[in-house]
This record gives structure tokens, sequence and C-alpha cells, in this order.
């Protein structure tokens, strides 16, 4: 049995990856990064007055990402660009997409020009490459050696 297993017999919660939130400089470019260069499609689009910031949800699957654009945040630190640099500070720090052929799927991203932080490289088994969305977030890529259900 698994810790999970164990966890979920105990405690009878099962956990899936729901949705990620990223806190975006200007709404409609990340809107049309995410849906035109991942293939996320739009949920949601609002005003949330509580809280004074648009937030919209995007999907792609089972898996979302909430958006937000506050007037007056603070912007990404530049360290926070950078893979290596990135992981000395605290904090979340990617999201990481499977995909089936990563070098094809890179190739295609880099003829829309989207930033490449780490070209296509090896880890243990895998393929990784790291890019940026349009406000500099960091997002991993793997092409895994176990079978993936697609």
């Amino acid at each position: 049995m698994t810790s999970e297993d164990s966890f979920k017999e105990k405690t009878d919660v099962s956990l899936r990856p729901l949705h990620l939130g990223i806190s975006v400089p200007h709404m409609d470019e990340s809107i049309a990064w995410y849906t035109d260069t991942l293939g996320f499609s739009l949920l949601s689009d609002n005003y949330m007055e509580p809280i004074k910031a648009r937030v919209a949800f995007l999907k792609h699957g089972e898996f979302s990402i909430e958006l937000f654009e506050i007037e007056g945040a603070k912007p990404l630190p530049e360290e926070r660009r950078f893979p290596n640099l990135d992981i000395q500070t605290h904090g979340t720090k990617h999201v990481a997409f499977a995909v089936k052929d990563i070098r094809k799927f890179v190739d295609r991203l880099k003829e829309k020009n989207v930033d490449i932080a780490m070209d296509v490289f090896p880890m243990e088994q895998d393929l990784v490459c790291f890019i940026r969305d349009n406000s500099g977030n960091l997002l991993e890529l793997i092409q895994t050696q176990e079978k993936q259900d697609w």
C-alpha cells in the first residue's frame, strides 16, 4: 500500500490537481498567450470587487489556470525568471506540463517566438524544457519515459 492509499484510507480524502493561480500584469495579453500558445480555453473573466482584481479561469483538459490582474501589483522579481536562480527563493516555483514529443512541441513554440528559458535537456530518464509565459513566469515541459495515458 502506498502512502497515498494509506492517507485516503485513513482520512477518506482524495486529492487531484485542480488549478494554479498566476498574477499577471496584462490580463488580455495573458489570456491570448495561454489560449494561442498552450491551447487553454477561457472559462470566465470577471472583476472581483472584494479583492479589486480581474480574475480569469482558463482550462486545458482537467487542469485550470486562474489568472489575476491587480492594479499596482509588484512586478515579477528578475531572479524568478531563471530556473536555477528561482529555486534559491522559497515558494512555489513553476507548473510542469507533460508533453508527448517535447522536441516537436518546443519547435512549434519557437516558431511562435515563445521565450525559452532552458532549451530541451535530459534529466534522468526524461527530457525537460523551461519556457516563460508572456509575463515571465516559468513553465516546465516534460517528456517522460513512463507510458502516458493520453
